[in-house]
C-alpha cells in the first residue's frame, strides 16, 4: 500500500503540500474528479502515477456547482469521500485537494470566467447550456492552483477533454492535456459515477449506447450514412420513452463538421452518443475510422 495521501482543503494547504516537490523541480500531474471515484478515475490516476514519475500526483475532489444547471443533478451527485481516499491510496497519489465552494469560489459565482466558444453549444453544451463554460472555468482554476505540468481527463467525456486541450492551447496555460481511453464494465457500458442512479431495468437497457457505438463503428468503411443506420437500428431496440436520445452524432477528432471524405482514404472520426434512461443522463463515444472498408 502507498503512503497515505496529504489532505489540503485550502489553498495555503495545497501550497505547502506542494512545496517540496516545487524545490526540486520534478512534475506535478493533476488529475481533476468530482468524487464518486471507480475504475476509470483509477486509469486516470495510473496514468499520472506513471508519467509523474517521482514528481508529484495531484487529485482533486470537488464537484464544481458552477456547471450544473438548474434543475441538474447537484444536489444528489454521489459524494464518496472517504471511499475516495482509499482509493487515491491505492493509486499513489500524492495530495488530494478537496476544497469547498467558498475557497474556490470566495465571494459567490465569479465574475469572471472561461467563455468556451462555439464548440461549447453543441451537442453537450446544446443540452447543457453554461456547463461548459462552469468546467473551463473551475480547471483554468485548477491549474493556477496547483499549477501542474500535465492534467489527465477521461475520453468518455470527449467534448470536455476537446476544450480543456483549446483552453491550454489558447491562454498558453503550459498544461500538457493527456486524454485517458474510456474504461468500461464487462458488458461495454462506460463507467460514470451516474450509473449508480439506474435501477435495475435501465443498467440493462443502458448497454444499447455502447453497443450503437460498436455497431456503427463496425461499417465506417461504408460512409457516414451506413454507420448512422447501424447505429439507430441498434438504439431503436430500446424505444421512447424506455430511452431518450438526445444525439448521435459522427465528428473530427477535434469535433468539427466530417466533409471531403475521399474513397481511397481512411478519414480518423468520433461517433458520440448521449441519451436519458428515466432521470439519468449517460454519454458515451468512440474512435472510428471512415472510408474504405477496413
Amino acid at each position: 500500500m502507498s503512503p497515505s495521501p496529504a489532505l489540503a482543503s485550502t489553498r495555503e494547504e495545497l501550497a505547502d503540500a506542494l512545496a517540496p516537490v516545487r524545490r526540486s523541480a520534478a512534475p506535478v500531474a493533476l488529475v481533476p474528479t468530482m468524487g464518486a471515484l471507480h475504475d476509470g478515475h483509477a486509469a486516470l490516476l495510473r496514468s499520472a502515477r506513471e508519467r509523474a514519475s517521482s514528481g508529484a500526483v495531484v487529485a482533486s475532489v470537488f464537484v464544481n456547482p458552477l456547471q450544473f444547471a438548474p434543475g441538474e443533478d447537484l444536489d444528489r451527485y454521489p459524494r464518496t469521500f472517504d471511499d475516495d481516499l482509499v482509493l487515491c491510496e491505492k493509486e499513489g497519489v500524492d495530495v488530494v485537494f478537496a476544497p469547498s465552494v467558498d475557497e474556490v469560489y470566495p465571494g459567490g459565482e465569479p465574475l469572471v470566467t472561461v467563455e468556451p466558444g462555439a464548440l461549447a453549444t453543441e451537442l453537450e453544451g446544446e443540452s447543457r447550456p453554461g456547463h461548459f463554460r462552469g468546467v473551463l472555468t473551475v480547471v483554468a482554476k485548477l491549474f493556477g492552483l496547483t499549477r501542474p505540468d500535465l492534467a489527465f481527463f477521461g475520453e468518455k467525456d470527449y467534448q470536455q477533454l476537446v476544450l480543456v486541450r483549446r483552453m491550454s492551447r489558447d491562454l498558453c496555460l503550459g498544461v500538457d492535456i493527456v486524454g485517458v481511453p474510456t474504461v468500461r464494465e464487462a458488458d461495454g457500458l462506460a463507467l460514470s459515477s451516474r450509473n449508480r442512479y439506474l435501477d435495475p431495468v435501465q443498467r440493462e437497457h443502458a448497454t444499447v449506447l455502447s453497443r450503437a457505438l460498436r455497431a456503427g463503428a463496425a461499417r465506417g468503411g461504408f460512409g457516414l450514412p451506413a454507420v448512422r443506420w447501424a447505429a439507430m437500428r441498434v438504439l431503436d431496440e430500446v424505444p421512447e420513452p424506455e430511452l431518450e436520445l438526445d444525439y448521435l452524432a459522427i465528428r473530427t477528432p477535434d469535433l468539427g463538421e466530417v466533409t471531403d471524405l475521399h474513397p481511397a482514404t481512411p478519414t480518423e472520426a468520433r461517433i458520440l452518443v448521449a441519451g436519458r434512461l428515466g432521470s439519468t443522463r449517460l454519454i458515451d463515444n468512440l474512435p472510428i475510422t471512415l472510408g474504405p472498408d477496413v
